[in-house]
């Protein structure tokens, strides 16, 4: 059968038993797709809210995430989806993600809130366009599913090529930039090698040539 919550198409998995009066414990068990937020960071009191919520209008299990984007809400009955959904929106200001045949809710990599890779604001781009396309997302208008990722680098730690329809990868676009004072300053041993991590040791002179060099992965230098 299909389940939802009102004025939204998408959002909500329909789970039935085909034998529910001999597993009744599973008679209903629909999946709730939440939107996460971008680069899925969340404060401790806001991920508390949330499964205090769950349990108390579910089965208080979760898949967060994994492979497909969204907080993964497992199983709970049909009368529970409004109490539930009007708790979520209302309280804790939490909407739902897409599922089905529509816009999946969008995702992305940690971008410049943790990575030095990050070579534009992943976090922006997806937040920017999970609001434009929120129509999109929660009513589902196509003949198939379609994913947005966004990755900040070519590493692509989101998977947006293997996982989307549109893969946004920060590439670099200008020479490699190389701050030479700073290399000296290095070489003399004026700069601390791996910030202090190794001074315990004495590792020898500097090799720039077999440190740096020959160690760069695309043998640009």
């Amino acid at each position: 059968g299909i389940v939802g919550v009102f004025g939204y198409g998408g959002g909500i998995v329909g789970r039935y038993s085909d034998l529910p009066k001999r597993f009744p414990g599973v008679e209903h068990f629909h999946t709730v797709r939440v939107a996460q937020p971008s680069s899925k960071n969340y404060s401790t009191k806001h991920l508390r809210a949330l499964m205090d919520l769950w349990v108390k209008y579910g089965s208080g299990m979760t898949n967060f995430h994994g492979s497909t984007g969204d907080i993964i809400l497992l199983g709970t009955r049909t009368e529970n989806l409004e109490p539930l959904f009007w708790d979520m929106t209302h309280d804790l200001n939490q909407d739902l993600g897409g599922s089905g045949s529509n816009l999946r809710t969008p995702a992305n990599c940690i971008g410049q809130s943790r990575c030095e890779w990050s070579c534009y604001d992943t976090e922006e781009c997806c937040y920017f366009l999970t609001m434009k396309y929120q129509d999109e997302i929660h009513r589902p208008a196509f003949p198939y599913k379609f994913k947005f990722k966004f990755s900040g680098c070519a590493n692509d730690c989101v998977a947006a090529i293997a996982r989307s329809d549109i893969a946004v990868i920060g590439t670099w676009r200008d020479n490699i930039r190389i701050d030479q004072a700073a290399v000296k300053e290095y070489v003399a041993g004026n700069y601390s090698p791996n910030a202090g991590a190794h001074s315990g040791r004495d590792w020898g002179k500097f090799n720039i040539q077999k440190e740096v060099i020959q160690l760069c992965p695309t043998g640009c230098m």
